[in-house]
């Protein structure tokens, strides 16, 4: 019996050792003539065969996160739609891996985002900085000197497909600086030197005016000159928050500051009013004011601050109404500022 199950012992151990050194052998032949390998699809398209997927994947993940190139500083993330899928295959010695084939064409289908961050005016982009280190430093400076604006300066980042040109921080102060402009003088009582010309006469085609003219006011405008329902707007009417300060259009003598008033007293037709005198027979409007601060007869430069915003007279709510007359004919603002 003993030497019965020597014999067998001895038969499949002789078995095992065939079997397993033609395993081993086969192993041989099929590493020889084979090697395992990562087939690379993009939306189940095949795209080549990459030898190594952890680093194929690392480097596509890397430029997701930071793009590519020192050019690229301000990306904040590349958009990829599709990502690669990989099978792991024992194919041919033969076969050619094209991992920086593949990652090229992930880089066609890349949407570069820029992250960086514009100054605001009101709600006008006027410049834009790479970082916020420099935006704050423009807003601290334009306070420091006491920039007319700075209410209306603001801080906005900005993410965008689209990269702006960078403007450096001293350039950007100068362009936005707006030094304050006291007010000439208050007028405490009707200081008029003529009558307002309120005519109805308007013309819609633009002439030259020879004298060159700045807003009054930034607003939104709320009426526009011309015909409406039955009657006639001869000029422009700018929405802006009470007490808004208006600047003289152009330089000029006030002929007229005064309020418009019926027989009680009650404010009518532009309430509060000024008219400035330019040359050329050119003469600019501001009504609806709360406040006047110049006397007829003073000579105002162009810019200076001459009263503010309100709605006194036949007005519905806070605004500038603005003409531009010439030789009492009263023409589109909008042909010339706006």
């Amino acid at each position: 019996m003993i030497k019965k199950v020597a014999v067998f012992l001895r038969k499949s151990m002789k078995l095992t050792i065939l079997i397993t050194v033609s395993i081993f052998l086969i192993i041989c032949a099929v590493a020889l003539i084979f090697k395992p390998i990562y087939s690379v699809t993009i939306n189940g398209e095949h795209v080549g065969y990459s030898k190594d997927k952890s680093k194929l994947q690392a480097k596509i993940n890397d430029y997701i996160e930071h793009g590519e190139g020192e050019e690229n500083s301000n990306i904040a993330f590349v958009q990829v739609d599709s990502l690669p899928e990989y099978k792991l295959c024992l194919l041919k010695r033969n076969i050619i891996t094209n991992d920086d084939e593949i990652f090229e064409k992930i880089k066609q289908t890349g949407v570069a985002y820029y992250n960086y961050y514009a100054i605001l005016e009101g709600e006008t982009e006027k410049a834009y900085v790479s970082n916020f280190q420099e935006a704050e430093q423009i807003v601290n400076q334009l306070k420091e000197k006491n920039s007319n604006n700075i209410d209306s300066i603001s801080i906005q980042e900005i993410y965008n497909t689209e990269l702006k040109e960078f403007s450096t921080v001293e350039n950007t102060v100068a362009a936005l600086y707006v030094k304050k402009v006291e007010p000439v003088k208050v007028a405490t009582k009707s200081t008029s030197t003529k009558k307002v010309n309120t005519s109805m006469t308007m013309s819609y085609q633009p002439v030259a005016l020879g004298v060159n003219l700045i807003r009054p006011i930034s607003g939104t405008i709320s009426s526009r000159f011309g015909s409406r329902g039955s009657g006639k707007h001869t000029g422009l009417d700018i929405a802006a928050p009470y007490g808004t300060p208006i600047k003289a259009a152009a330089s000029g003598t006030v002929t007229y500051s005064d309020a418009m008033r019926d027989s009680r007293g009650r404010y009518r037709s532009y309430g509060e009013l000024m008219i400035i005198t330019h040359s050329n027979g050119v003469q600019t409007y501001y009504g609806h004011c709360s406040k006047r601060y110049v006397s007829a007869g003073t000579y105002v430069n162009q810019g200076d601050v001459i009263g503010a915003v309100g709605s006194t007279g036949n007005s519905t709510g806070n605004h500038l109404h603005f003409e531009i007359r010439i030789n009492g004919v009263a023409y589109n603002p909008q042909n010339y500022l706006y």
